[in-house]
């Protein structure tokens, strides 16, 4: 069975440098097979931060072709990249627009457009940017080891 994106919500506890603990809702992107495992997954992701309530409040299944990541700290933000194929049906002559989304981790929307441009020019088929947007995504867990 091949692997899907599930975007996830948790609601935790977090205890601020204040010391108060305060509670918040937080977004992750993971892959999962199942809804099932979506939640088990990131239980174990992520209720170990939390110091004191928990719970996963949504999961969505989200179609993602691709995600763009480089690990780096500092590329710290993630971006939603609505883009279009375009394809010519060489029998009927007719323009085909698949919608393609990307998660593109970056520093700041100047820099998740410049790495849109490269996923774009590195395509095969013609692209075209529809949208580029900030996701509220904290983290992005892809597949794990020995899946």
């Amino acid at each position: 069975m091949e692997n899907e994106w599930f975007e996830c919500k948790v609601t935790l506890d977090r205890t601020e440098e204040s010391g108060l603990t305060k509670k918040v809702t937080e977004t992750y992107l993971l892959s999962a097979v199942s809804y099932t495992e979506a939640e088990a997954r990131i239980i174990r992701e992520t209720q170990p931060f939390a110091t004191g309530g928990f719970e996963v409040a949504d999961i969505r299944r989200r179609k993602i072709a691709e995600v763009i990541a480089d690990g780096s700290e500092a590329d710290g933000r993630w971006y939603r990249v609505k883009a279009v194929m375009v394809t010519l049906n060489e029998s009927t002559g007719q323009e085909r627009r698949t919608p393609v989304v990307l998660m593109i981790q970056a520093a700041d929307f100047h820099w998740a457009c410049t790495r849109a441009k490269e996923w774009q020019a590195g395509s095969l088929s013609d692209t075209e940017i529809v949208k580029i947007e900030e996701t509220p995504v904290l983290d992005v867990y892809g597949t794990e080891a020995g899946d």
